[in-house]
């Protein structure tokens, strides 16, 4: 079992950034893809971004944020982050991490098995 922590959620105006943070625990995450997800009012959950595991070499975003999201991991401290630059107001949503145990990237939430509570992130116009 893995239990999912999502912090660095906040609100910042339109052009600004954050840097969300997935802290894991109860086991090692080293070799489990992650995600990022996020749920705006009135919307269906979105994939965000994908790594796959140990050295996060692949790396994958949906194409509203690619370029301006950045989805990296730290193994030694069983944590994923998800760079967020140049935000828009249609960024605002609740941020979530998850993770799939079956290797490989997936755009689909219902391949992912263990899920945070989320975070919420609000851009500002």
């Amino acid at each position: 079992q893995v239990q999912l922590v999502e912090s660095g959620g906040g609100l910042v105006q339109a052009g600004g950034s954050l840097r969300l943070s997935c802290d894991a625990s109860g086991r090692t995450i080293i070799d489990y893809t992650m995600g990022w997800f996020r749920q705006a009012p009135g919307k269906e959950r979105e994939f965000v971004a994908g790594i796959t595991g140990w050295t996060g070499r692949s790396t994958y975003y949906a194409d509203s944020v690619k370029d301006r999201f950045t989805i990296s991991r730290d193994n030694a401290k069983n944590t994923i982050y998800l760079q967020m630059d140049s935000l828009k107001p249609e960024d605002t949503a609740i941020y979530s991490c998850a993770t799939k145990v079956v290797a490989g990237i997936s755009r689909w939430a219902e391949d992912y098995n263990y899920w945070g509570q989320g975070t919420q992130v609000t851009v500002s116009s």
